[in-house]
């Protein structure tokens, strides 16, 4: 490795530490942010080396950790493994970490909207952020950080933090250096409106801006982003980009939208990517992105000129997908743009283009409510993470899911979800296998009608419609105006049997 390129300021080589010795500054009770979003762009080195000091040691180290999004197991799953977090946000995916968050006496967890968290932070309502742990690519001549896979809450943490210690690390390439788009907007009472207008603009510096006295120490690494493999495209999910497809044909057929649509959003994860990329065998073409995460698909969509522009916070491809992203970086150079999250999921934004956003649901009501969140009402399984940022200012919010979950034992289409992270106020269209309401303009006893019988499986779907037929009439003597037999409702979702999985109605 060249130092030179990847530190370019020769006033910090003598600041270049090892992991241990970075692992050393980490108090008790300290509140710490760091960089990444997705598996993509955290730090590894020093994380795994603070959870070897407290694993040897046993002394009581307990941290407030903050992040963009999730990161991978060598943070989250180190150091709830070695006891170290006590509160967790904004949103995580470790499987470690979500069991300690839902257990009596574990990590204390806040769910928040992603494009709040920010803002939350620099008002000091998780107290003083003690460090802030970033990865870079690169330090500019400034002392400036040039990130790598993920921006997400990075600027901020950089600049709110006492001071920073940087991991540089050389598995990513200096490639990256150009994709960022750094800006971070005012706080109230001195907000401005953020002045981008199109997913391909350019507002911001290339780097985040730091400088060297508050730099800390530098953490030269080479472990890869651990990055999520994705399952197969199956003819369920192709299913689903059929019924998105023949939605937005009807948009444009009735006028509402033009033949390239308007910027894309799509959530996070294997179903996200696996009907996002059914979107490549439409005649659309020209597509632009506007979303958090740059996955599988959406590369591809990029190859086969389906978009032309990607923008996102993170570039959180499966492990094959990036060795090949890495390979080819050159003809992605000026085809995506990394900023920070609270540019890329800004209501403000997302509003000023007219984003349609896909996002998925774990259930959603006959009413149109969506949760995306909890399993039975109780278990937090990863968070709301973006989709609120996007479905409540989208110009057309849609929420996939499959009909039914574990093989078929339960109907991801219910009476009244057991947790609601998205009211009927901010859904306009549901999408599964079976075919698409839009409840856009309809009342709750139009929705209900659609939703069942344009969303339900067959097997669920009688039994929907019973419950629907006997709460109209029966709810306050049929004067109502979302009817509900609430204890029905209620117990529609029944508790684990012994062998773990969930039964409904």
């Amino acid at each position: 490795m060249n130092i030179h390129e990847r530190i370019r300021n020769d006033g910090l080589h003598g600041r270049i530490i090892t992991a241990e010795a970075a692992a050393n500054m980490f108090e008790d009770g300290m509140v710490v942010g760091v960089s990444g979003f997705t598996p993509s762009g955290y730090p590894k080195a020093i994380p795994l080396a603070l959870a070897q000091r407290v694993r040897r040691s046993g002394e009581k180290l307990k941290l407030t950790l903050l992040t963009g999004a999730s990161v991978g197991d060598e943070l989250d799953g180190a150091w709830t493994e070695a006891g170290i977090i006590s509160k967790r946000a904004p949103y995580q995916t470790n499987g470690a970490c979500r069991e300690s968050l839902n257990t009596s006496g574990g990590i204390e967890y806040i769910d928040m909207h992603l494009s709040r968290a920010p803002k939350e932070v620099r008002s000091g309502l998780f107290g003083p952020m003690d460090y802030a742990v970033i990865e870079a690519c690169a330090i500019t001549e400034d002392g400036d950080i040039v990130p790598t896979t993920a921006v997400g809450n990075s600027p901020a943490y950089v600049q709110y933090a006492k001071k920073v210690l940087v991991e540089i690390n050389t598995s990513q390439p200096l490639a990256l250096e150009g994709m960022h788009d750094i800006y971070v907007p005012r706080d109230p009472p001195d907000t401005a409106p953020i002045p981008l207008c199109s997913a391909g603009g350019r507002i911001g510096a290339p780097h985040i801006v730091c400088g060297p006295g508050k730099i800390a120490g530098i953490v030269i690494t080479d472990i890869p982003d651990n990055t999520r493999g994705f399952y197969a495209v199956e003819e369920i999910h192709r299913a689903m980009a059929r019924n998105l497809l023949d939605f937005l044909r009807g948009e444009v057929k009735a006028g509402r939208l033009g033949p390239k649509l308007h910027p894309l959003q799509s959530g996070v994860g294997s179903a996200a990517n696996a009907v996002l990329a059914g979107i490549g065998d439409s005649e659309f073409r020209g597509l632009e992105f506007y979303s958090e995460v740059i996955q599988d698909s959406a590369l591809d969509l990029l190859d086969r000129g389906t978009f032309s522009i990607c923008s996102g916070t993170a570039v959180s491809p499966s492990p094959g997908r990036l060795k090949d992203f890495y390979e080819n970086i050159d003809k992605y150079r000026d085809k995506i743009i990394l900023r920070p999250q609270e540019i890329s999921n800004s209501g403000e934004v997302v509003a000023r283009l007219g984003v349609i956003s896909m996002n998925t649901a774990i259930e959603a009501d006959i009413y149109g409510n969506v949760n995306s969140s909890h399993i039975m009402g109780t278990r937090m399984m990863n968070g709301i993470g973006g989709s609120g940022d996007f479905a409540r200012n989208a110009s057309i919010s849609i929420f996939l899911t499959p009909s039914t979950a574990s093989g078929g034992k339960i109907s991801c289409i219910v009476p009244m979800c057991s947790h609601i992270d998205h009211t009927e106020h901010d859904v306009g269209v549901i999408i599964t296998e079976r075919g698409a309401a839009d409840i856009r303009g309809a009342s709750p006893r139009e929705r209900a009608p659609l939703i069942i019988n344009n969303c339900a499986h067959p097997d669920y779907r009688d039994a929907l419609l019973d419950y629907y037929r006997r709460a109209l009439t029966g709810a306050h003597a049929g004067k109502a105006h979302t009817p509900h037999l609430m204890g029905e409702a209620l117990s529609w979702h029944q508790r684990f049997n012994d062998t773990g999985s969930m039964k409904t109605h």
